[in-house]
Order: structure tokens, then sequence, then C-alpha cells
């Protein structure tokens, strides 16, 4: 019986690899470029309706040697930067179908993923806060119309797909996440550049799986940089423009995969601008990436990519309605002439080279490993102007006195603008004085460089130090990234993938004399450091009681200076699974994470608590997440996705003041995400829509914010209640909920209509917990925390701010078959609202100075105060175009674009002032004739263009 039994086995063996080894070759093809008629590699084939794929190899051949059904049959041909190709087939086991050539047609717009929309990507999502919040920059790799709208035309408003933020999605190169562990957001600079060798992207949208890693909510964008998968060639491109940068220079060179092994792609390119929009806002960037790629056989392949993008921008600044009625949009306050030449204040640096070895191993043709280490290191420094330089005065009877300091020296300073001398309380109204002011600022209104310097000389002339400095803060980090992924083919139609990832990151943190603006030397203490009950004045205004009173010189730290230790550790696992009907799939992440602060000064306010190591945070995390497409047929699918996970913390919202002491976030915790979408979705040769209704909730975030605050009620140490903040709001949960569309349908073979749109809200849903930190408060009040009443802020129900809630769009694309194109879209927005401040809607709010209620207190008035404001509707108009001509080998071509048509003004955010701490504080400002710490606003770019020329050979 045994024997009879291992005979059937060993005969049902044979019969199932003899079956394997009989599966027929009846698909096979090459895919060709339709211009340069040059080999594709890595297209992806996929037989529409069944689990089956392909994907070309080196010299465009691909092949299907599965057992396919017979009849009629569809494949899908996609590949980044060309048109997605839907071509039937008749599959038959008496003769082979051979495609061969099969030709893609490049896509043009992908030219203005890679050249146009650059200016975005690296300047204006980095340089405003609202703005760097921004999720579009990630979704250039997208094909899907929705997406494609809201990384182009949509991202000027600062819309929000799904109201998320960059850190709400991964940005990969090469394998490594390049989220900054500060933030969660990519640094986009860190590769501004380079665009050329990062043609090679794909983008997986919200929850959908992604193969090398887990994913955020915002999705996944992987940049392959890989030499091998570079398309050969080379490419010289010549840009002008007035966004961000006036102009670029670009050459890279890809040498493809050649006959030793190697393969190799380098790229240098240059962008500059004495301005871009904004005023005064310089550029200065250069660009050097190299890949280098040897493969020692079919198995084994090590790559090297190495990126210098160093960069240097002039910053901008939000304005209050009154300064953009005296200056225009384009004013910006931060520059003044300097012996004929602009100079910006507040200068944006960031000198961060990465570098990345990638090893790749096909173990055999089910199972493929990938390893990659990297390593980023540099600084980032922001600059601006510090007024607080004193000299030390040793009175008779020993005690330390600082004489000095100045007022802000900010053209745009509220005691300069007419709103100050037509605040109510004055008797009579300085009409006279508002009227100079007035005049004054529009007929200058930028920083006076001059009288800066000679403040200085005077007080260095009298044996003083400089009073006025530039001051840097600085960021230097060394950051070690290592993972290993791994894919693997259980079977035809199970796909599984995992990995574990380790980042490892040391920080240092600190201010630095950058310019002395003339003077000899700066005393080290803080001129507006109050004496409290508990602390003298005289060590309060110390930065380092370890060193007191010292004299620091250009390039000197001071101020703040402390080390962050950062480490994380993550792992997941998915598989994916095909079925003629649905595919579905499912994944699980673990990870842990942990801060520490190190600091190197003792502050004066904080002497039990800054110098040396603080407290450890470690945070265990966890998620899952699962979807499935059902087919309904060949065209029409539905899909659905769910996630359940915690994220840590980021580093900027575990440290109450991480500048002046290691307190933490009283009882910090690990956010929670609960997010769903469901989607249809219709795809034919003809029409492609999608219509997609996403719900998420978040719940335990915490947002820290610094700012000087008046007639805060109730502190001991400070009777007129004001102070420089912190201001710690936690255990905030937010809804995102919503729908979103994409459209797009070949009207002709060469006229395509495409329409977008999104519908949205996203708000508060609980009134998180709410306190004050300050280094003028007492000891004790700093420790605990100021609060009111229970302890909260009140805003449930209050916009989240960031973009419009509503976009909508409606386009075309015309395609001559002579190789020219134009396009248009029309763009409407409305519902974004203002960024409310949380201490006037705190219980802290209705109390007066002595912490009693403030008398004639109205609550219908209150309420009306307390409105957020919601900005007007727009719209704007874009136009896209460009033509190629091929000479010889050679394709000459230009693109352009011309964004905002009809200088359309609009604000693409804002925040209201949390200066007025109370209702008698805001009431009196609002009842001025001008208010004057009304809420500032960020404005979008009036018309602008940019126009690309590029010669490919």
């Amino acid at each position: 019986m045994m024997i009879k039994k291992m005979d059937r086995i060993f005969f049902g063996m044979f019969m199932l690899f003899a079956s394997l080894g009989m599966a027929q070759e009846l698909l096979k093809g090459r895919v060709i470029d339709e211009t340069s008629e040059e080999p594709i590699p890595g297209v992806l084939i996929e037989l529409v309706g069944t689990p089956y794929t392909a994907t070309t190899d080196a010299n465009g051949y691909f092949t299907f040697d599965q057992d396919l059904t017979e009849g009629n049959q569809k494949i899908r041909v996609s590949f980044n930067n060309y048109l997605t190709k839907t071509i039937p087939v008749v599959i038959s086991t008496t003769n082979v179908v051979n495609i061969d050539p099969l030709y893609l047609e490049s896509d043009n717009i992908n030219e203005q993923q890679s050249v146009g929309v650059i200016s975005l990507t690296e300047n204006d999502l980095a340089e405003d806060e609202n703005a760097a919040n921004n999720i579009s920059g990630l979704l250039q790799a997208s094909r899907d119309q929705f997406l494609r709208a809201a990384a182009f035309d949509f991202s000027a408003t600062f819309f929000r797909p799904r109201g998320l933020n960059s850190e709400d999605g991964d940005v990969l190169i090469n394998g490594l996440r390049m989220n900054k562990l500060f933030s969660g957001r990519p640094q986009w600079s860190n590769w501004g550049g380079v665009n050329d060798l990062q043609r090679n992207q794909t983008f997986t949208m919200g929850l959908s799986p992604a193969e090398n890693t887990f994913g955020g909510l915002g999705g996944v964008q992987s940049i392959d940089m890989r030499a091998s998968q570079q398309r050969e060639g080379t490419q010289i491109s010549v840009a002008v423009a007035d966004r961000s940068y006036e102009g670029r220079f670009m050459v890279s060179h890809r040498s493809g995969l050649l006959n030793n092994g190697w393969s190799y792609a380098i790229l240098a390119s240059r962008r500059a601008g004495d301005e871009g929009f904004s005023e005064g806002t310089l550029y200065d960037a250069n660009s050097l990436a190299l890949s280098v790629e040897k493969k020692f056989s079919d198995a084994h392949s090590l790559n090297f990519t190495g990126m210098y993008t160093p960069n240097r921008r002039g910053r901008r600044a939000p304005m209050t309605q009154e300064i953009r009625d005296l200056k225009g949009l384009r004013y910006n306050p931060y520059w003044g002439n300097q012996d004929g030449a602009v100079r910006n204040s507040r200068i944006r640096e960031i000198v961060e080279p990465i570098f990345m070895l990638n090893h790749y191993w096909t173990v055999n043709d089910k199972l493929r490993v990938n390893t990659n280490v990297g390593y980023q290191f540099g600084k980032i420094g922001n600059t601006r102007i510090d007024n607080g330089g004193t000299r030390l005065v040793t009175t008779p009877d020993g005690q330390n006195a600082y004489i000095g300091g100045a007022r802000n020296p900010n053209p745009d300073y509220y005691q300069n603008l007419p709103s100050y001398f037509l605040r109510n309380g004055q008797e009579p109204i300085d009409f006279m004085n508002a009227y100079l002011a007035q005049q004054e600022f529009q007929a200058d209104g930028q920083l006076d460089w001059a009288s800066l310097y000679e403040a200085n000389r005077l007080s260095t002339q009298n044996g003083g130090n400089s009073i006025y400095v530039i001051q840097e803060d600085r960021i230097d980090d060394d950051l070690l990234m290592a993972n290993t992924i791994i894919s693997a083919d259980l079977t035809d139609n199970i796909l599984f993938n995992g990995g574990v990832s380790y980042r490892k990151l040391t920080s240092e943190n600190y201010a630095r004399i950058d310019d002395l603006l003339g003077g000899t030397g700066y005393l080290d203490v803080d001129f507006f450091a109050q004496e409290t009950s508990d602390i003298t004045q005289d060590q309060a205004a110390q930065s380092d009681l370890n060193n007191m009173n010292r004299i620091v010189g250009e390039g000197d730290r001071y101020k703040y200076n402390y080390d962050i230790f950062a480490d994380e550790v993550e792992g997941f696992v998915q598989a994916q699974v095909k079925t003629k009907k649905v595919d579905f799939y499912t994944a699980l992440n673990l990870s842990r994470t942990t801060y520490q602060r190190d600091g190197k000064y003792r502050n004066g306010n904080f002497a039990e608590n800054s110098f040396g190591l603080g407290e450890k945070l470690d945070f265990t995390n966890y998620g899952v997440k699962a979807g499935a497409t059902y087919k309904v047929s060949g065209k029409t699918f539905l899909d659905i996705n769910g996630a359940y996970f915690t994220q840590a913390p980021t580093i900027r919202s575990s440290f109450v003041n991480a500048r002046q002491n290691n307190q933490t976030v009283p009882g910090l915790e690990s956010q929670t995400i609960y997010s769903t979408d469901a989607s249809y979705i219709f795809k034919s040769p003809i029409v492609k829509a999608r219509l997609t209704g996403y719900y998420s909730k978040f719940e335990n975030s915490t947002d820290i914010s610094f700012y000087f605050s008046q007639r805060i009620s109730g502190l001991d140490s400070n009777v007129e209640g004001n102070a420089f903040v912190q201001e710690v709001v936690s255990n905030i949960d937010r809804r995102n909920i919503g729908m979103e569309f994409g459209l797009e349908v070949q009207a002709t073979p060469t006229i395509k209509l495409k329409a977008a749109g999104s519908i949205g809200q996203s708000v508060y849903t609980n009134n998180p917990n709410f306190a004050l930190y300050s280094d003028d408060f007492t000891t004790e009040e700093n420790e605990n925390g100021v609060t009111f009443g229970d302890g909260t802020t009140n805003l449930k129900d209050y916009h989240v701010a960031g973009g419009p809630e509503k976009a909508m769009q409606i386009g075309f694309e015309y395609r001559d078959p002579d190789y020219w194109w134009i396009g248009a879209t029309a763009n409407f927005f409305s519902n974004a609202y203002v960024d409310v401040a949380p201490l006037p809607r705190s219980e802290g709010f209705a109390l007066d100075l002595d912490g009693q209620p403030i008398v004639g207190y109205d609550e219908n008035v209150a309420r009306e105060l307390l409105r957020q404001e919601k900005f007007g509707s727009y719209d704007l108009v874009n136009l896209v175009g460009g033509k190629s001509w091929k000479i010889g080998d050679k394709y000459v071509g230009f693109f352009a674009t011309i964004n905002n048509v009809f200088d359309t003004e609009y604000r693409t955010g804002g925040f209201e002032q949390g200066r007025n701490g109370n209702y008698t504080s805001l009431l009196e400002d609002r009842n001025n004739p001008i208010e004057i710490f009304a809420p500032r606003y960020f404005y979008g770019n009036g018309r602008t263009y940019y126009l690309n020329f590029y010669l490919r050979f």
C-alpha cells in the first residue's frame, strides 16, 4: 500500500512538472520608442482581466509562457514617460502571437513633470510654513487625471488631496525613505535640479500596496535612479522663468547597459535668479548627481548613487491686508539695498549630500532581494536679524546690568504701520503720524541696512558690542539609512513583499553668528529676559550658565546648542493576490522610534533641566491595511481599501522648547489613524474615469507653536500678561471626509478632454488639551504649563487650514501628429479657511489679567470675534504646450507654461496672530479703524511663465 501511495505521489509530481515544462510560449513581442525606435527596458505588459504580467528586458523583449486562455484578449502596455496603450490580441495554441515591434508614444506631459513644475516642488513647497505642509509634490509620478490636476494645476493653491499633508506620504529614492525624522516631511531641495535622472517614478495613491514599504495615507512616490534603468542618451536643456528662479541650465548623459556590464548616468545643473515672483527672493542652486552600476551576472548588480545639491534662497513673508493694500502682491519686507545691491536678511541654505549603495540580487525567477545603504549629512541654515545686542555694566554694588538692545528693525513691524497710530484709546488719534507712516512705507518699506551698520559702528566706537547681527539657526544632520526588501512570487498569482529598515540620526541644533554687521563682538545674553519670583534677571539672561557673559564672534555658536539622537527600526510584510475576478492585498508593519535630547548649554531659566541628556522617548507602533479590487468587467472595477495604524510623533512635536530645555510634551503618545476609501473605476480606450469617496480620522496628534502674546490672564510672574510663549496643543482629533473624481475622454485621436474635482471637509472633532510655556513664567508655571479652565481649547468643528476644500477643473489637450501639442485648464477653488489661534478659544479668553471674569463680556460678540475666516472663491486658467523635431538622430524641442493667465489674485492660506490673548484686547483691536494684529496671509503668484528648450541625442 505504501509503495502504491508513493508511486501515485511521484506520478502526480511528474505530471505537474511535465505540465509546467510544457507551458507554451503563446505571446511575445518587443517594445520600442515610436520616435527613436530604440528598445525600452522595464515596460510592464499586463494581460487584462488575468493575473499574468511580463516585463521587457534590456533589449525590449517580453514573453508570456503561462497557460493562457485561448480567444480574444487585451494587453495593457505601460511605462513611465510614455502613454499607456491597450491593444487586442487573439491567443491561439497553434500560433504564437509575436508583436514586434510594439511602439510606445512618449508622453509630453512628463516634460511638464520633469522641468516645468520643479519650481513648485523645490521652492514654494519648502518656503512657507503653510506651503511646506503640501502633499502635491508627491504626486508627480501619477497618471491618474485627478492626481495630475492636484499635482500641477491645484498645487498653486496649496490644495491638499484628501486633506493630507506631505508627512502623510512617503518619498523613496532607490528604496530608501527620504522623509525627515524631524518633521516627517520630504526635503525636496535635497534632490532639486536632478530631475532628468528621476524620470523612473512610480506612485501608489493612498493605501494602495507599494512593493518596498508599508506606506502612509498619502501614498508612496518611489524614485528609481539606478543607472541601468536610465534611458540611454544625452540631454541638454535651458529654461527661463519668473516663478522661483529666472534661469536654469541642465545637462545629463546616460550610457545605458554597456557590454562589459557597466552603466552610468551623470547630471549637472544650475538654477539662479536675483528674484522670483516675490521681491528680493534670490535663488542660487547647483546640482550634481552620479549613478554608476556594475552588473556582475544575471543574479547580482551593485549600484552607487550620489547627489550634491547646495542651494540658497531668499525667503518671503506673509502679509496682513493692510500691508497688501499699501505695497502690493509682490512686496517682501525681508530685503533692502546695501551698497546698491539687494540683500535679503532671511536666507535659507541647504547643503545635504546623499550617497547610496544598492545591491540587487535575483535569487531565481521567483525571488528578488534588494539591500540598500545610504548616508546623508550636511546643514540646513536659516538667517534672520537679531536685535538684542548689549554691553555688560557692573554697578557699584556688584550687580550686573545689560545696556543696549533695539526695536525690531523689520519694516513691516506693527509700530511702523499707519494702523498703529490710528488705534483707539489715544486722544486725539494721531492722524499726522499715521499719514507720515503711510507715506514712508509706500515710498520705501524695505530694510535699512545702512542704519544697522551705523548703530553697530556707534556702539563699537563707545566701547560696546554689536547691537544688530545676522543670526543663523542651524541644523547639522548625520543620517545613516539601511534596509533590505524582499519580493517573492509565491505562485503565479501571489506576490509577497517584506522588508526591514533602520535609520539613525544625530542632529546638531544651534544658533551661530553669521555676520556681525560691522561690529567686533556680540554679548551672548538675552536682553529681553525678565526677572521672575525665583530667578534673577542676571541668571535668566544667560544662554549658558557654564560660560556666562561671553563675547562671541562670527562663526561662533550662541543662544542655544543641543543635539538630538533618534533611532527608527521598521519592518513590514505584504501579500498581494490576483485572481480572475478579484485582486486583494493585506499588509502589516511594526516599528520602534526613540528620541533623546542632549543639551550643550545650561540655560539660565532652566538650570536644572537643560544641560546634558534628557528623558529618552520610546514609541512602539504598528499598522494593518487591506484592500480589494473587484473586476466587474474588463473595463469596470470596484476598489476598496482600509487601514488602522499608529505613528510616532515627530521630533518637532515631542519637545516643548528644545532650544532651551529637555522638557518633553506631557503625556506624549503616538498618533492613531483610521482610514478607508472606495472607488468606482472605468477604463476603456476612449474613456478613463475614477470616482472615490474617502474617510480618515486622526487621533492624539500634537502641535507646537511659538509666538508673542499680550494680556494672558492669571499669570503670577508677569502682571502685564505679556510673554513669548510655546503653545502646546495635544490630544488633537480631526476628521477628513470627501470625494474626488477624474475623467479623461479621448474625443478624437488628437483631442483629449479632461475633468477633475474634489469636495471635502477637514475639521477638528474634539477640544484638545492646551497649555502655554515660557521662560517669562515662574518655574512652577513653566514646569506644569499655564492652562485655563478645564485645560482645553474649543477647536471642535473648526476647519483645519490647508488650501481649498473644493477644487474643480475642466480642460483639453490637443496632440498633433507632427509632434506639437497644446493644452488648457480652467480651475475653480473655494472653501479655504484661515488657521485659527487656539489661545483665544481657551477659557482664558474670558478672563482678565487678574484671572477674574471680564466685566462686560458678551457671548454673542465673542462668538463673532472667534468666527473662522473663510476665503473667497476664485478661478485660475493655465496654458501649456510644446513642440519637438527629429533632426537626423537628434531631437529638439521646447515646452512652455503660462500659469494664472488672467493674473487673478488669491490667498493660498493664512493664520491668525495669537497676540491678542483675551476678549478685551481682541475686541479693542477689531474696533480699530485698521486691525493692528490682523491675520497674515500667503498669496499665490500672479501671472507667471516657464519656458524650456531641450536637445536630446
